[in-house]
């Protein structure tokens, strides 16, 4: 066989090649090459998966931290504007409308019968008390008077007479009791004697009776004769006249003759209705102020003097009467006017600015600044006047509310108070 057809070709003297002699040391340092390499690689990816972990752990930590103080209410501090709450002021001040009306009315109603003879008085008059108004004349009067007189002073007379026989029986009774006793008078004798003066007694009795009754009588007539002259029942104005010098008037209870009206004038009265929210405070005693429009450069101070002491189901206003001293005349019954109730509070009362106002389920709230940190107060309202919320109950004057509180906003988180823009108070 030819050196080309061998499998093994060997050198000049025969000897076989180094790698065909030793084929186990050849793989051998195949593997070693290869084990170094994969020794390598997997050092690099170790060093490299360390870097890259400590940098993720370098990166994610911070946000961890922040993830974590943002998940814990209180950690993270929030910035926020704030305004006080303002107490209101002890006295309440409510304005209502109303009517000035006299502090009396009396419609003047003859009480004699007769004709005007006189009249002293005219719509708008100034009155005094006791001051004639009107004097009516009736001559049969004065003629029921005498009459009355006379028989008055004839009962009396007769009453005298009475009295003088019933001294004369009594006399005469003393006198013969004891003669009765002795037996010098008969029995019959005395007691014709004792029945005479008990019957001069009774008719002294009678007389006096009939004097008493008589000048009862006369008492009457000359009382109507005093209703002729009709007078003032107490000082003020006379606002309406119904008769002349001349007009028959009639005395009746039913359909006597209508005279006057007049007023007094020199106290005003003033009936107001105060709502539910004020009445607590209207008590005798509370201090007034009426205006009348047309009177602009003047106010008239008055006191409430009397209340209802109930609320009118229909309205739930209280009715409430004021006086206001008129002693120059300056007001006059129908004036509309306002009157300003200055009412003691009975109740706290503070606002708050609306924009504080949290709604939710729970109600209505707001949030309160205490040492930087927000505290979620319930409060309850009285009045909404727009920007500001009047409230009784849940904050106090002085306290710092937050505006515009987030969505989010939780009890006990801090916040930090942001001032406010230039021209803006807090």
């Amino acid at each position: 066989m030819s050196n080309a057809e061998s499998p093994h070709v060997g050198d000049a003297q025969g000897r076989e090649p180094a790698s065909a002699a030793r084929p186990d040391l050849k793989n051998g340092a195949l593997r070693n090459r290869r084990g170094g390499r994969r020794l390598l690689m997997a050092g690099c990816v170790l060093l490299l998966g360390a870097t890259l972990g400590i940098g993720l752990w370098r990166h994610y930590t911070p946000r961890a931290h922040v993830t974590a103080r943002a998940e814990q209410p209180g950690e993270d501090i929030l910035q926020v504007r704030t305004a006080l709450v303002r107490a209101n002021p002890d006295i309440i001040s409510v304005r209502l409308p109303a009517i000035t009306q006299a502090f009396a009315q009396a419609n003047i109603y003859a009480r004699a019968s007769g004709y005007i003879s006189r009249r002293d008085v005219d719509i708008g008059s100034q009155i005094k008390t006791g001051q004639l108004l009107v004097a009516i004349t009736a001559p049969e009067v004065e003629h029921q008077i005498a009459q009355g007189e006379g028989a008055l002073a004839s009962m009396q007379a007769a009453l005298q007479q009475a009295t003088a026989n019933r001294d004369l029986a009594q006399d005469t009774w003393n006198r013969d009791r004891p003669l009765v006793k002795q037996g010098d008078v008969s029995e019959e004798q005395g007691d014709t004697d004792r029945l005479n003066l008990e019957a001069q007694e009774a008719a002294v009795a009678v007389a006096a009776a009939n004097v008493q009754a008589q000048a009862a009588q006369v008492q009457v007539l000359r009382q109507q004769k005093a209703y002729q002259s009709v007078i003032a029942p107490f000082i003020g104005i006379v606002t309406q006249r119904n008769v002349d010098v001349g007009d028959l008037v009639q005395a009746d209870a039913a359909s006597g003759t209508f005279l006057f009206t007049v007023m007094q004038t020199d106290t005003i009265r003033i009936q107001l209705f105060v709502p539910q929210g004020e009445a607590f405070g209207v008590v005798p005693g509370v201090e007034a102020v009426l205006r009348v429009p047309e009177i602009p450069d003047r106010t008239f101070p008055g006191t409430v003097t009397r209340t209802a002491n109930s609320l009118q189901l229909d309205t739930r206003t209280l009715l409430t009467e004021v006086d206001v001293p008129n002693p120059d005349q300056a007001l006059s019954p129908g004036l509309y006017c306002t009157v300003e109730l200055k009412i003691p509070r009975k109740t706290p009362s503070l606002i708050v600015p609306a924009d504080a106002i949290i709604f939710n389920r729970n109600g209505l709230s707001v949030a309160v600044v205490e040492d930087g940190i927000a505290r979620i107060r319930p409060v309850n309202e009285v009045r909404d006047f727009g920007t500001t919320v009047e409230v009784n109950r849940g904050v106090k004057d002085g306290d710092q509310v937050i505006l515009k509180p987030p969505a989010g906003l939780t009890d006990g988180r801090k916040v930090t108070i942001r001032p406010a823009p230039p021209g803006q108070l807090s």
